[in-house]
Order: structure tokens, then sequence, then C-alpha cells
């Protein structure tokens, strides 16, 4: 019996609430845009001084920019479109391909109970929301 993609998805945010992980998508591009456009007014403003004022002023503006706000991963993952939740699913399966047999229940009985099992899905998990997502992740508070 094939386990539904909501069920893998809840199993995923369980792995990752265990270990607190959350994940901020970062806007590097926005941030040297802001930080450009700042140093360049400052220039056109000030000259030489203005245009050392507005690159200080723009990165500090580009830095908080890109700094992101960090959500649990649970939430990000129940918040994927679905065809992101299908990749996320077929990269789930392939680490679990040998466990076809199982139901939703004995498959999540089978990896919450097995670290090592734990470990290789999580290593998945942060792969895909750092690739797919261009997110930075965080374990902890």
């Amino acid at each position: 019996m094939p386990v539904a993609m909501g069920d893998v998805m809840r199993l995923l945010g369980s792995i990752s609430e265990e270990k607190k992980m959350r994940a901020a998508v970062k806007h590097s591009g926005r941030g040297a845009v802001v930080t450009g456009a700042v140093a360049f007014v400052g220039g056109l403003l000030g000259g030489p001084p203005g245009l050392a004022v507005g690159g200080a002023v723009g990165g500090l503006l580009g830095a908080w920019m890109t700094s992101g706000q960090f959500q649990p991963v649970p939430q990000i993952l129940m918040e994927l479109p679905p065809t992101e939740q299908q990749k996320l699913l077929r990269e789930f399966t392939a680490i679990v391909r040998g466990l076809d047999g199982m139901d939703a229940v004995q498959l999540v009985a089978l990896v919450m109970g097995s670290e090592a099992l734990k470990e290789q899905l999580l290593a998945m998990l942060v792969g895909y929301v750092t690739r797919e997502l261009g997110a930075e992740v965080r374990y902890g508070d």
C-alpha cells in the first residue's frame, strides 16, 4: 500500500521538529540591488564622500534585507505547493524504497525507531530545503 503524501509530509515534519529545524529563504539578489542603488544615489548627491556613506548605508540595509525570517521546517513543508511536495516525496521514496510493503503506521514506527534512517531523511530534507528552496537551515531555538 503506497504511503500518502500528507503522511510523508507529517513524518518529515515530525523528524525536523525533533531537531527544531528552522529555515529562512535568502534574498541576496534584492539585497545587492538595494546596496548598489543606495551607493549610487549617495554618489550622485554627495560625490565621493556620499558614495562612501551610501555604500555603507546600502550595505547595512542590504544585509538586513537578506537576513530572512526563520520559520519552522514543518510549517514550510505543509505550505509547499503540490509539485514541490511531489519532488520531496520522490526523494523520500528513494531512501525508503526497500520498505514498500508497509503502510503509513508501520513506516512511521520504523523511521521514528531508527536513528540511522532519521539521519538519512534529515540529510535529504536539509539538502532539499537548501537546494530547491534556496534556504538557510538552523537547528535549535
